[in-house]
């Protein structure tokens, strides 16, 4: 992680997470600059870490029959820690698009129309009037494996989120699929309501290994790891940061890909 590594051009998810932060029509949601601790340090313009700790090398795209479509709250697309962006990075397939109360996106709407897709609204199952929508994956999958699983995230925080689910109604007849997971999350960069909410890269992660998909799982659980070491170095001001484990693990596995 050094600043003389040549930057790529930003993932194609990330290309449209900065049209939604710049989408000239979405009024009655005003830009909120992200002036959090860090705005003003300077960020490789692809991954949106600190140029001294560049994710840029490490991204590593794989593939996964399973998909995720990202409903991503208004504000979340001005915050470079937004993990989604982990997720987008390692599964190039993946969509982002900007929740709306009252308008949901064309785009989506047509990926659930899709026969290609089985999608699955991704929330806790505790309240007791929508017990009739939630789902248990294997369950829900009989009968239904030539379809590709699309999990729907809400991405924002728990509070937004829930807002999200409730104040849809195009998300109204999703299937709901609950995350149950033992996990405590390992993200330290926005101050969780309970160790036991996970953040979206994290929840990705849960979800692949639900699905089969080790090998994905395995890959943006190492992204994930290199992420957090990259703002846990700039938080403490360190000028280098020497090849972690999880690192050399993303290194070779881009070279073992290479050589196939």
């Amino acid at each position: 992680m050094t600043a003389d590594i040549s930057e790529p051009a930003p993932s194609a998810f990330e290309l449209e997470v900065r049209r939604v932060a710049n989408n000239p029509n979405k009024k009655a949601y005003p830009r909120k600059a992200f002036n959090a601790r860090g705005s003003f340090v300077t960020r490789c313009d692809a991954c949106r870490m600190p140029r001294l700790y560049c994710l840029c090398k490490f991204r590593t795209p794989v593939e996964s029959k399973a998909v995720f479509w990202v409903l991503m709250h208004s504000n979340e697309a001005y915050k470079p820690t937004n993990t989604a962006r982990l997720i987008g990075d390692t599964l190039p397939e993946t969509r982002v698009f900007e929740w709306n109360r009252t308008q949901p996106p064309q785009g989506f709407l047509d990926l659930l129309a899709n026969p290609e897709y089985q999608p699955f609204l991704i929330f806790p199952d505790d309240q007791p009037d929508y017990q009739d929508r939630v789902v248990n994956l294997p369950t829900a999958r009989l009968g239904q494996e030539a379809r590709r699983p699309a999990f729907i995230l809400l991405d924002g925080t728990w509070r937004q989120a829930r807002r999200m689910f409730r104040k849809s109604p195009w998300l109204a007849d999703l299937p709901v699929l609950p995350l149950h997971s033992t996990e405590k999350t390992d993200y330290r960069l926005r101050k969780a309501a309970s160790e036991e909410h996970l953040c979206t890269a994290e929840v990705g992660i849960e979800l692949l290994k639900l699905a089969g998909e080790q090998n994905a799982a395995e890959v943006l659980g190492y992204y994930f790891k290199v992420f957090n070491q990259g703002y846990a170095a700039a938080r403490h001001q360190k000028p280098t940061l020497e090849l972690t484990d999880a690192m050399q693990w993303l290194v070779d596995y881009q070279s073992a890909s290479a050589s196939k």
